[in-house]
């Protein structure tokens, strides 16, 4: 099973480090909050040191 990020929106702070590390992965969405728009935007590694640079760990992986 392939994995992909997910952001909890309800722990996500606006912080952009996300956005920052994989613009091509991450988006500020209509809410204000980070948002996935490509799963595949980057590196599974890239978007790995981005979940491990949330500042309030609101990005995780999870199975498809």
């Amino acid at each position: 099973m392939a994995k992909k990020p997910q952001v909890d929106k309800n722990l996500c702070i606006s912080c952009g480090a996300c956005m920052g590390l994989c613009p091509n992965t991450f988006k500020m969405g209509d809410d204000g909050k980070s948002e996935v728009t490509n799963p595949q935007g980057e590196s599974e590694e890239q978007i790995q040191t981005a979940i491990d640079n949330c500042p309030v760990k609101a990005i995780s992986w999870v199975e498809e």
